[in-house]
């Protein structure tokens, strides 16, 4: 189970990484108007919010690697904050910006979180 979670963690990991590329430096371009549903007029207005988005994910994945990288207790004691973190803003973005966020953020951290806790 130890692994599993340490796999589950590093997904949550990579999914906030994406999420940074696609907020600080797809923004305008294709991917990123994909992503956020933007027309190009919106997305070069609010690029500079979505940057400090991207730069937000980037804490979050930095915790998260940390967790993996980092010996227990300390290790185990990071990633259920960081998990606790992305749970937490999952939750918010889904109730105050889209819906989808509570599918693409919050779950994943909840998943993840759960399986760092099973595995003690």
């Amino acid at each position: 189970m130890a692994v599993f979670s340490y796999v589950l963690v590093g997904l949550v990991a990579a999914l906030h990484c994406y999420a940074l590329v696609l907020e600080m430096f797809l923004w305008e371009r294709a991917p990123g108007r994909r992503f956020s549903g933007f027309d190009a007029p919106t997305a070069k207005v609010t690029a500079t919010l979505a940057a400090n988005q991207g730069l937000y994910n980037g804490f979050l994945a930095a915790g998260l690697v940390w967790g993996l990288v980092a010996d227990d207790p300390t290790g185990f004691q990071v990633r259920v904050f960081f998990l606790c973190c992305v749970v937490v803003a999952g939750l918010y973005g889904g109730a105050s910006a889209n819906r989808r966020i509570y599918v693409t953020q919050a779950l994943p951290g909840a998943l993840a979180l759960a399986a760092v806790l099973v595995a003690g």
